[in-house]
């Protein structure tokens, strides 16, 4: 079987380098001894597959050993897919490399814009235009109900930091988007393509897409930040945000059903029409 090369230091938006391990193919072998965390990235999940290895109503999956990268069980595992929501851990990844690097404060106070709402973009929180939230509750939002409004949030809060860069001609959220595709380079995601901050694939040109293989490299880039384990970990969050001088409290709760089933600890789901089910799941075995 083939051997994917392993990621090399990044240097997209100046980031740290990070060492990952090198991501190697092999075949199954249960004497074969693997470290604690596992991690399963589905397109097109059958709704109903509970456990961890039940990915084969999946047209596209991928399980691996996510420390030492070791690829347990595939199947059509560079098979370009639309991943709906799976596209927000880009977003989460951009924003968390962004802050870290840039001394970018997560606690800040930044307002929802009126640009949030020009699209088809479901509102299930129900935030208005103007309403005043730190970007650590939008990752919640993002993350853990898959909110549309608060990645679209998220991306144009940053793209505008970025917007000096890359000069006038892009907006703050094709910056954003940017610096999204410049990470899946650096991943050697060869066969993804982001449009937009949110998965929504709706009417959109061109048609964003990515692979099993490749969303298990981002993942796992992702994973090995504390801030994104925890945010991913947690069945539900209260968010807090400011409408017109009155504090108005939210509980987000998770999309993913499955969390804390059988060791399963993260990681995010994505449904959009054209994707079907999507699902990516982090479990431990200890």
């Amino acid at each position: 079987m083939k051997e994917l090369g392993g990621s090399k230091h990044f240097s997209y938006l100046d980031v740290l380098p990070i060492r990952m391990p090198r991501l190697r193919c092999c075949g199954f072998d249960p004497a074969m001894r693997f470290s604690h965390r596992f991690l399963t990235a589905s397109i097109a999940l059958i709704a109903t597959a509970a456990s961890l290895r039940s990915a084969a109503g999946a047209r596209a999956f991928v399980i691996v050993d996510s420390q030492t990268g070791y690829l347990l069980e595939e199947q059509e595992p560079r098979k370009k897919l639309q991943v709906g929501s799976l596209t927000k851990i880009a977003t989460a990844s951009v924003v968390l490399d962004w802050a870290e690097r840039k001394g970018g404060d997560l606690n800040q106070t930044i307002t929802i814009p009126p640009e949030a709402f020009s699209g088809t973009l479901e509102n299930h929180i129900g935030f208005q235009p103007g309403d005043s939230i730190t970007m650590r509750d939008l990752l919640y939002a993002a993350l853990i109900q898959s909110d549309n409004i608060a990645a679209y949030t998220l991306a144009q809060h940053v793209g505008s930091r970025l917007q000096t860069e890359a000069g006038p001609k892009m907006t703050p959220v094709d910056v954003f988007v940017t610096q999204m595709n410049a990470l899946a380079k650096q991943l050697k995601m060869e066969r993804t393509r982001f449009v937009n901050p949110h998965g929504v694939d709706d009417n959109v040109r061109p048609i964003p897409f990515s692979t099993a293989e490749d969303m298990a490299r981002l993942t796992r880039y992702a994973l090995n930040k504390a801030s994104f384990r925890f945010y991913v970990s947690q069945k539900e969050r209260q968010i807090s945000f400011d409408r017109g001088g009155h504090r108005l409290n939210y509980v987000v709760r998770n999309t993913n059903e499955l969390l804390g089933r059988n060791g399963i600890d993260g990681v995010k789901t994505g449904r959009t029409a054209r994707a079907g089910d999507c699902l990516i799941l982090s479990a431990n075995n200890n």
